[in-house]
Parts: C-alpha cells; sequence; structure tokens
C-alpha cells in the first residue's frame, strides 16, 4: 500500500510539473524570425536610400551630358537613372500628348508626356515627361504653336510601375495610371522608344503649362527608425518568451 502510494505521489509531481511548452516555441520562433527579417529587409533599404540620396545631391550639381552618349550606355545595360542630359527637342510643345494621374504637394492633378523623335541614337524616340499640371488647368491645356530653339535639359528616370492597387490605363482615353513606356508610345505615334522617360527641368513652358518636377523635392528616409522598430520587437518579444519560460520552471 505504502509502494503504490510513493509510486502515485511521484506521478503526480511529473505530471504537475508543465512539460516544454513546443506549440508556444514554435510560435514565437517563427515571429522572431519574421521580426529579424522585417529589421533586416529594412537595413537594406536604409542602404539603398542612402545611395539613392547621395546620387541625387550629386545630380544637382552635375552638368547635362548629350542625351545620345547616355542612350548608347542605356543600350549596352548601363543604369542611366537619375542621370542629367541635354537634348535637341524643338517641337515638344506641339506634339501630342498623353495624360499620367499623379499627386503633387497634396494636389491631384497629371504629368503630361508627349515624344521627342531622336536621330542617331540607339532608339526612335524618347518620352518626355513636361511636368506637373492640376486638373483643372489640364481640361484647358493644347498643344501649343512655340518651337524651342535651345536644347531642352532634365533627368532620365525609368518611371514607376503598376501595382496591385493601380487602376488600368486608358490608352483610348489618352489617360494613363502608370508609365508603361510601348503603350504611351503607340498612342503618340512613335517608334522604338528608349526604356526610360526625360524628365524636363528646363526650360520650362509658359503658363497654364505644366511646371517641371523632374526629381521629388523631399524623400523621407526613416528605415533606420523603422528597422530598430522592428529588431525592438523582436528583442520585446524574445524577453517575454525567456520570461515564460523561467516561470513554467520555478511554478
Amino acid at each position: 500500500m505504502m509502494k503504490s502510494e510513493g509510486l502515485a505521489a511521484s506521478a503526480g509531481g511529473a505530471a504537475g510539473k508543465p512539460g516544454f511548452p513546443v506549440v508556444m516555441t514554435l510560435f514565437a520562433a517563427l515571429a522572431f524570425a519574421l521580426l529579424v527579417s522585417l529589421g533586416v529587409w529594412q537595413v537594406h533599404r536604409l542602404h539603398w536610400k542612402q545611395d539613392l540620396l547621395a546620387r541625387i545631391a550629386a545630380l544637382q550639381q552635375a552638368p547635362a551630358e548629350p542625351l545620345v552618349v547616355a542612350m548608347r550606355r542605356a543600350a549596352d545595360g548601363v543604369d542611366v537613372d537619375y542621370t542629367r542630359v541635354q537634348a535637341d527637342c524643338p517641337l515638344i510643345e506641339q506634339t501630342p500628348f498623353v495624360r499620367v494621374y499623379a499627386v503633387r504637394d497634396a494636389q491631384a492633378g497629371f504629368r503630361i508626356i508627349t515624344a521627342c523623335a531622336l536621330t542617331g541614337h540607339p532608339y526612335g524616340s524618347i518620352l518626355v515627361d513636361r511636368g506637373f499640371i492640376a486638373q483643372d488647368d489640364a481640361a484647358h491645356l493644347t498643344p501649343g504653336v512655340q518651337t524651342l530653339r535651345a536644347p531642352i535639359i532634365g533627368v532620365l528616370r525609368r518611371g514607376d510601375r503598376k501595382t496591385f492597387v493601380t487602376p488600368d490605363n486608358e490608352p483610348s482615353q489618352r489617360l494613363f495610371y502608370w508609365r508603361d513606356i510601348p503603350a504611351i508610345a503607340r498612342v503618340l505615334g512613335v517608334t522604338n522608344p528608349a526604356p526610360t522617360f526625360l524628365m524636363l527641368e528646363s526650360p520650362g513652358p509658359m503658363a497654364p503649362g505644366p511646371i517641371p518636377a523632374p526629381v521629388p523635392t523631399d524623400i523621407p528616409n526613416r528605415h533606420l527608425e523603422y528597422a530598430v522598430t522592428w529588431f525592438g520587437l523582436a528583442a520585446a518579444l524574445l524577453g517575454v518568451y525567456l520570461a515564460s519560460l523561467w516561470r513554467r520552471r520555478i511554478g
């Protein structure tokens, strides 16, 4: 009788002590790995943003090079994004254009895109972003009659891409929501377009023409803050998990 009671007491003590929390550990490990990976991703984004800001800062002081030189590099696969160039496009204010929906300084409007024919280039044309115009002013915008005698100066940009929330383009209405270069070129009637846009800096068109806006004036860089947040959450999660294990052990 006494032996059986001892065995029961021993079994009860073992049963009363909680086992290793496998499920909790699995979920904690997955959450920890996710938080750390998000922090690492933000560190990578921080380095990318710092390089981008340095490139833009250098651009502000860089002289404009001939467009043909940049286009030859682009044809060879060299990244020419944010390169300042100059080109002869005397008719860009006279040629037809399309609108690309945009928001600038919390104001809805459009970017006005036309085409510049190229000769002696690897490409037959390049799309020129003449700048931003508010929606109300865009209704009154028509091709002008001015011929530009001096070269235009601008910045080469790849442009944005379609995301899952971007509306479909409306080529029949000359309205675009993302920069589909082949589709825009077809609407404008040009062939062999360059795989980049020339974002006009100067000369600025006459009112009510679009306002040149080649490079964002304020590019936020909060990736370090975001990285610290994700790593901090990972550390907090690890602390909670270890504290839970300690309570289970001494409980």
